[in-house]
């Protein structure tokens, strides 16, 4: 499905439309340019979680746990590794384990560990407008704002 938004608070009403309707264990592989509004996405992603915590950018961290919603969100950024080995080296089935959502930056950089993953494309169309699509999930097709 496909969606357009004019400002990064639309960007943010996809994303807590999808998260009010994930379920414990759902990995989201994000695709997009740098500044494409991936963050903005997963901040919609952990309101719709009820997540009370404010979410920001995992660039240096590599992953950052917000646990005080419906299910933990593990919000992980890819950029710096090389491979799906660096991935399962920071733990990654122990958060799959954990029964929460995950949601990945650069996924692309670990394809081959997110098999089954629901692909979030952002995509610049200018300044601030977007479109965004969602591939995969079960129960998605009828995703509206």
């Amino acid at each position: 499905m496909e969606f357009i938004t004019r400002s990064p608070e639309e960007t943010e009403a996809v994303g807590m439309a999808l998260g009010k309707r994930l379920t414990p264990g759902t990995v989201i592989a994000y695709q997009g340019d740098l500044g494409a509004g991936k963050t903005a996405f997963t901040r919609g992603v952990a309101c719709g979680l009820g997540a009370k915590e404010s979410v920001t950018s995992p660039t240096y961290t590599i992953v950052n746990e917000y646990l005080s919603g419906k299910y933990p969100l593990f919000h992980f950024d890819m950029y710096r590794l090389a491979s799906s080995d660096d991935l399962f080296d920071i733990g990654w089935e122990d958060y799959l384990d954990r029964g929460g959502i995950c949601a990945v930056e650069w996924s692309e950089n670990v394809a081959d560990a997110l098999e089954g993953a629901i692909i979030v494309t952002i995509e610049k169309l200018g300044e601030e407008s977007r479109r965004i699509t969602i591939e995969g999930g079960e129960d998605l097709a009828d995703l509206s704002l």
